[in-house]
């Protein structure tokens, strides 16, 4: 995998607005193994040469040397990605439209903008959103045309504070049609991180997620989460063609306990309302998918 940034990593003094419009282009070869890797972690059959919604991930992956790794297992901040002064970082969700996709064999390109970044200040403390837009297509198409379209959008928030009192759950919708509930466990959870080459210790490293950042137990990656919905899609409609995918990580989700993947299409058969929920029943994601 090639990198190439249109300018060169700025000073961490600069403000965070220095870093909007800065684009980032990696190159990546697409090869058979993550995918059926993946397949195998989700007990499905293998996709074939054919990169299913949502599995580009396990490419143009971050490939940062351990003396650029900072304490949580990200690499340290202030390249690519605006150097937010806030202890922890999560996927927050995203918006993806689906034109054509990515096949193993062929030599594919994503090309990165930061295009907003957002400071705000909550009940838990200070939030900072920078959303990434993503563009990804095969490097050799003559036409070159644009396979996966996607926004990325990351938060930044201070820990807690002590005594600080935690977002109260939502109770996730009833009604649903569809559901599949299965657990996390740590397994799972190791073998997502080494796919998506996944540093983050909240993930797999138990007593740093509950005695640094104050958690209860190891965190269900976000991108694992979404991937699972789009894979209870993929089992009660095998043979529909997603063509847009929207999320949003509303709870975490804790390793070691079930969870429960849920769906209902709407009456016209075009799209899908999804979301997961925790073994308490709260609403932990919330997604719509539309069909082609």
């Amino acid at each position: 995998m090639t990198v190439s940034q249109s300018e060169s990593e700025a000073p961490q003094a600069l403000p965070l607005e220095a870093w909007l419009d800065k684009t980032e282009t990696l190159t990546d070869e697409i090869t058979s193994f993550p995918l059926r890797a993946l397949a195998a972690t989700l007990d499905r059959d293998a996709p074939g040469n054919v990169v299913p919604p949502l599995w580009h991930w396990l490419y143009f992956l971050p490939v940062a040397p351990l003396a650029q790794v900072g304490p949580d297992g990200h690499p340290k901040r202030g390249g690519f990605l605006p150097p937010v002064a806030l202890p922890r970082r999560m996927w927050a969700g995203g918006r993806l439209t689906f034109h054509a996709p990515l096949r193993a064999g062929e030599t594919a390109q994503r090309t990165s903008t930061i295009a907003s970044i957002e400071d705000k200040t909550g009940r838990s403390g200070r939030l900072v959103f920078v959303t990434v837009q993503h563009r990804y297509g095969a490097l050799h198409d003559p036409a070159g045309a644009v396979c996966i379209e996607e926004e990325h959008d990351i938060v930044y928030r201070d820990a807690p504070q002590p005594g600080a009192s935690a977002p109260k759950p939502i109770l996730a919708p009833a009604g649903n049609t569809w559901s599949r509930t299965l657990v996390a466990d740590a397994v799972m959870l190791f073998r997502y991180s080494a796919l998506t080459f996944n540093g983050h210790r909240i993930h797999y490293d138990f007593p740093y997620v509950t005695q640094e950042e104050g958690y209860p137990g190891l965190i269900v990656h976000g991108p694992l989460i979404a991937t699972l919905l789009l894979d209870l899609v993929h089992r009660e409609r095998p043979d529909a063609t997603v063509a847009s995918f929207a999320f949003r990580a509303v709870r975490p989700t804790f390793g070691g306990n079930a969870f429960t993947l849920c769906g209902k299409p709407a009456e016209d058969g075009r799209s899908v309302e999804l979301w997961a929920k925790d073994h308490e029943g709260y609403l932990t994601m919330q997604a719509t998918a539309t069909f082609a």
